[in-house]
């Protein structure tokens, strides 16, 4: 039986969860990609062929990725490092320059020769996407990547609370960096917890917790979740084919359902009473979900205060980044 959360109690036990923010650390590992925006307007169409001439007016980079939920982190007041994979091209020092411009290291961030680092470009006109190209390498890095990169987590374990791993399928995560990270936390209170990808849940047994979308869930159990009847068996189907300690299903303006080893099941309502944008909703949640629990919150109060951090982002056009102040107004507001 699911039970309904009340986001209207504990408001002022959750602003003291977030004043614990800046002592958490928190460890982001995954694809690291450069966001390229291309904005203009459109007056008139090609003679050449039926497609929209857009007139550029300005051109915008954004650290994505794994580096965006390193990013909701660190707004959010918490500590977090990136540890990733770019090419040796322009775009990868590009990376690497925006990265320590937030203040994070860099040791964790591998250069792999022969590799194009991830870059997704967006033409948009009149606040309307006309196109997205992508350039990039999607196969898996190489075994000496993979050792490089649990050799500096390795490095830095004693001095972490959680690691979020964030999956976008671009070749980071695999079964034998899976493998290594959880023998790395292995037996330490570490948190470990994965943005998963459709392609890749075999890889994520045996975690702390795991947050798909619906979508992402339903694809897993191969069934559509359009009910509480399908939602408590996708997740139920989770917890045990997965052996996660918990799964966290997120359905967008439909709020998100916990489910807990122990057989509890707990719905959160969402907060926001418009959706104008989910996009970057899903690394907001993770970020807030770890950081939460990184600064010593129960699971249930840290879904809850990612659902208020989730209802900040769909509730604007654009924004990609929760801030504390903001998350407090907002769990003050409701």
């Amino acid at each position: 039986m699911i039970q309904e959360l009340d986001t209207n109690n504990n408001g002022n036990e959750l602003i003291k969860h977030i004043d614990r923010f800046p002592d958490a650390k928190v460890l982001v590992i995954g694809d690291i990609i450069m966001d390229d925006f291309i904005w203009g307007d459109v007056s008139r169409i090609s003679p050449e062929a039926p497609v929209p001439v857009v007139q550029v007016k300005r051109q915008t980079r954004m650290l994505g990725g794994a580096a965006n939920v390193m990013n909701n982190i660190r707004s959010l007041g918490g500590q977090s490092s990136l540890c990733g994979i770019v090419g040796d091209d322009q775009i990868g020092r590009e990376c690497i320059k925006a990265i320590q411009e937030t203040g994070s290291v860099v040791q964790g961030i591998i250069i792999e020769s022969g590799r194009h680092t991830s870059l997704k470009t967006r033409i948009v006109a009149q606040n309307q996407q006309v196109v997205r190209f992508d350039c990039e390498t999607r196969k898996e890095i190489r075994p000496e990547s993979i050792k490089g990169l649990l050799g500096f987590i390795k490095t830095h374990i004693d001095n972490l609370d959680a690691i979020v791993v964030t999956d976008y399928g671009k070749g980071v995560i695999s079964a034998s960096l899976m493998t290594g990270l959880r023998d790395l936390v292995m037996g330490s209170k570490i948190i470990l917890a994965v943005d998963p990808k459709i392609d890749h849940f075999e890889y994520y047994k045996g975690l702390d917790i795991i947050t798909p979308n619906h979508h992402e869930a339903g694809a897993f159990c191969r069934f559509e979740i359009d009910d509480n009847e399908s939602l408590v068996k996708a997740g139920t189907m989770m917890l045990k084919k997965l052996d996660c300690n918990s799964v966290l299903i997120t359905q967008g303006e439909g709020g998100m359902t916990l489910f807990k080893k122990s057989g509890e099941i707990c719905h959160i309502p969402t907060v926001s009473r418009k959706v104008f944008d989910v996009t970057g909703a899903g690394d907001t949640v993770i970020s807030t979900l770890c950081l939460g629990l990184a600064a010593g919150m129960d699971l249930e109060s840290a879904a809850m205060i990612s659902n208020f951090a989730a209802g900040i982002v769909i509730g604007e056009v654009g924004t990609s980044v929760v801030t504390a102040d903001a998350l407090k107004k907002a769990v003050m507001k409701h």
